[in-house]
């Protein structure tokens, strides 16, 4: 198998720990170049990680001869003029979710990646997870009998004066730069596992308004789902509310699967009133099974985990949730 040779395109917070080591650590695959706009901070994170080479322009690391893979971890405003350059230069590209700005941005990128005959993956790296394996298991083995419905509520409490005025949280907010506000930044995990588990949507319905005003984006958003299957999806996300729930349940026609997306690993199985609690152990470095995952696939060993095509898919449906 050949070694893909990673370039990262935004080398910032999110690749500390969630996924920049994984590139040395998953087989056949290591991390040779950073890049971000800030030199003192690109040649900070080099060093820091034993990356051979940083750059503080884009363009320079999409063209260096030794990178065959970019990965794109920016705001999802810049996503598709980077992945489209990396996509002419020849590379391979693995983009962080959400895929992009929109709709129509993300069906460019995916359009770009066919017209070159080139390989793109977007990070929706809980796919790869065991505690999601394994909840699709239990659903394709009818675990709980026929899938029924999906209900899902996600809250969290206004975002401080503080938080606002932090660069690393500012941009979330701000839908110039992040599509939308937190649920462009959180809700994309949580509907492409809907996706992963249920396959396309026959009908999308919501509603989304800015109850608090407090910034520019919606802070309230809701609605609903039927999938070409007949299963019904029901979803609510307060990020105005006075505390945080993270809760998500599949019901069955002889039981239920409850989780969370962002908290416990425990995942709550329930048939015939019986509840079986089966526990996941925290992972390191959350994108590391999908990064193997996305290496196998460079290589030509295995599928793409999340195509293009799926990635702007999803996109459809954050625009119907936020714009119906």
């Amino acid at each position: 198998m050949a070694i893909i040779n990673w370039g990262i395109i935004g080398c910032g917070d999110v690749t500390e720990i969630k996924s920049g080591p994984a590139f040395n650590k998953v087989p056949n695959s290591s991390l040779v170049a950073v890049m971000r706009r800030n030199a003192g901070k690109a040649k900070d994170y080099a060093q820091r990680h034993q990356v051979p080479r940083w750059y503080d322009d884009a363009g320079k690391l999409i063209n260096d001869p030794d990178v065959n893979a970019v990965y794109i971890a920016t705001p999802p405003s810049s996503h598709a003029d980077y992945a489209i350059a990396a996509l002419r230069a020849g590379k391979h590209v693995y983009v962080e979710k959400p895929m992009a700005l929109d709709y129509p941005s993300a069906k460019k990128m995916a359009d770009e990646a066919a017209k070159k005959n080139s390989k793109l993956v977007v990070a929706h790296y809980r796919r790869e997870w065991p505690l999601f394996k394994t909840i699709k298991k239990l659903i394709e083995e009818n675990a709980i009998g026929e899938t029924r419905f999906v209900r899902l509520i996600l809250t969290k409490p206004l975002l401080t004066e503080s938080e606002l005025a932090g660069e690393k949280t500012a941009w979330r907010v701000n839908p110039a730069i992040s599509g939308g506000g937190l649920f462009h930044d959180l809700a994309p995990h949580q509907l492409d596992i809907m996706y992963h588990f249920f396959g396309p949507a026959l009908k999308i319905t919501g509603i989304a308004t800015n109850q608090a005003g407090s910034y520019a984006a919606d802070d309230m958003v809701a609605g609903n789902i039927l999938f070409a299957n007949g299963i019904v999806f029901s979803g609510n996300w307060c990020f105005n509310a006075p505390g945080s729930i993270d809760r998500c349940e599949i019901f069955g026609e002889n039981g239920t699967i409850s989780f969370s997306f962002f908290g416990s690993t425990d995942v709550e199985f329930c048939i015939n009133d019986k509840t079986t609690t089966l526990h996941f152990d925290p992972l390191q470095h959350v994108q590391q099974p999908m990064i193997g995952k996305v290496v196998q696939y460079f290589s030509g060993e295995a599928e793409n985990p999340c195509s293009g095509e799926e990635g702007v898919e999803l996109m459809g449906w954050l625009d119907a949730f936020v714009k119906s």
